[in-house]
């Protein structure tokens, strides 16, 4: 593990103990989680502390962790099974209690350019709420109203908590898990009202199959490696006297 990461790690200790709890992320990175309680205080010991300088909010996205381990899916390598074959739907939860959606914050120190992620559970998975950053780092603002409209998570204290990309009147939080992939209301021109009307969706539901893809003999190398005027190779076929093919 690099130098700087453990000695992040150390000013981090030193300054909030045992308040925060360093989780699995990339070798070259540090992420710690912080009780939904304590989340203003830690919040503000990282951009305060001489130590940490955290000055800057980059980014907070929600997380929707339904279903997390369930699936064979991975990030960093493919799968032995291949897509969602084989896959377990019974298997238990990985994650304990009401850990369901998650709020993450990407801090950057620009006194000492290091990054860290912040993360804190929203507790109640019917109306999950974690408090506001606003009032630490005005950057948090719009990051949030999207975490909110994206997953429905509620910031408590934000002083303008509404949605910032979907529609007027959009029906649930369409980066949840169980939101269904076709939506639940589809938008059209009618020709006799002559306006814009919205209905329940008309799509189909379907599952999606993988393409398989097949090695094509079209962009084989060996067809482009030839000189000039020569008539290129076939895979495959042997070579005739004279250069021809068989």
């Amino acid at each position: 593990m690099p130098a700087y990461i453990e000695d992040l790690a150390a000013r981090l200790t030193a300054a909030l103990g045992e308040r925060i709890r360093r989780y699995s992320s990339l070798a070259d990175e540090v992420a710690i989680e912080v009780a939904g309680e304590q989340l203003l205080e830690v919040a503000t010991i990282l951009r305060d502390d001489p130590q940490l300088r955290f000055e800057l909010l980059m980014d907070l996205a929600g997380v929707d962790y339904l279903d997390y381990g369930r699936t064979d899916w991975r990030t960093n390598s493919a799968t032995s099974s291949g897509f969602s074959r084989g896959v377990n739907r019974a298997a238990p939860h990985t994650l304990a209690g009401d850990k369901r959606y998650a709020v993450v914050s990407q801090l950057l120190s620009i006194s000492y350019n290091q990054r860290l992620r912040l993360r804190v559970w929203a507790g109640d998975s019917e109306d999950p709420m974690v408090d506001s950053l606003t009032g630490i780092w005005a950057s948090a603002e719009w990051f949030e109203r999207e975490a909110f409209d994206l997953f429905g998570i509620l910031f408590r204290g934000h002083p303008d908590l509404r949605r910032i990309l979907t529609d007027y009147g959009f029906i649930g939080h369409p980066f949840r898990k169980d939101f269904p992939l076709i939506g639940n209301v589809e938008v059209r021109y009618d020709p006799q009202l002559k306006r814009v009307i919205y209905q329940p969706v008309s799509i189909e539901p379907r599952t999606l199959v993988p393409r398989v893809i097949r090695h094509d003999n079209r962009y084989d190398p060996v067809l482009h490696d030839h000189p000039p005027g020569e008539r290129a190779p076939v895979p495959g076929v042997p070579a005739a006297p004279g250069g021809d093919r068989a």
